[in-house]
């Protein structure tokens, strides 16, 4: 009885094991896309995923860890030489500071499931080494993974233009909320 006992709780362990799994995200497929806000209008562009993976227990989100290559931060709605203006900018000490900061990284601490394939995901966000957590929303399908979100630059010391700390800055006001839109190949 015993024997059986003990090969029954070592298939469920084997069962248990086999059912949570850690995935690579490939980072060369995947897109992350960003849109900052100003009085007078918008900006858009790319950041490169630079690694990535997603964990699940059979099917189900369960967490995962991102790190992003901040050097490439730039913009694609401008060219010539308003994009290499914007570009240097956003990599400057008054935005990203890209030479001292050189990644970024989310790491998902926990995970909801609020429909099919669909969760609430909540994880620590760190920008210029300061952690602050987030929650948006991921959807799972296959080996895609699509989540929006909106970070607050406020709160890692991304200050330029910020209405928060400058006063008087009228149409020159660029706002603290912007967006990322994550598509994932994984």
């Amino acid at each position: 009885m015993r024997k059986k006992l003990a090969a029954l709780a070592l298939a469920l362990v084997a069962v248990v094991t086999v059912s949570a799994q850690t995935k690579t995200v490939k980072a060369s497929e995947s897109k992350i896309t960003w849109k900052g806000y100003k009085v007078t209008g918008s900006h858009e562009g790319t950041i490169d995923l630079k690694s990535g993976t997603l964990k699940f227990d059979g099917d189900k989100l369960t967490g995962g860890e991102f790190v992003v290559d901040m050097t490439t931060i730039g913009a694609t709605d401008l060219e010539g030489d308003m994009k290499g203006k914007l570009d240097g900018h956003l990599k400057s000490a008054d935005f990203f500071g890209t030479d001292t900061y050189k990644t970024a990284k989310l790491v998902i601490t926990k995970v909801k499931s609020t429909g099919k394939n669909s969760y609430k995901v909540t994880g620590n966000l760190t920008i210029k080494k300061t952690t602050e957590p987030i929650t948006f929303d991921m959807s799972v399908y296959g080996s895609k993974a699509t989540a929006t979100l909106k970070v607050d630059r406020s709160k890692y010391d991304v200050r330029y233009g910020s209405g928060s700390f400058f006063d008087g800055l009228g149409d020159k006001t660029i706002y603290d909320e912007f967006d990322l839109v994550v598509d994932l190949q994984f």
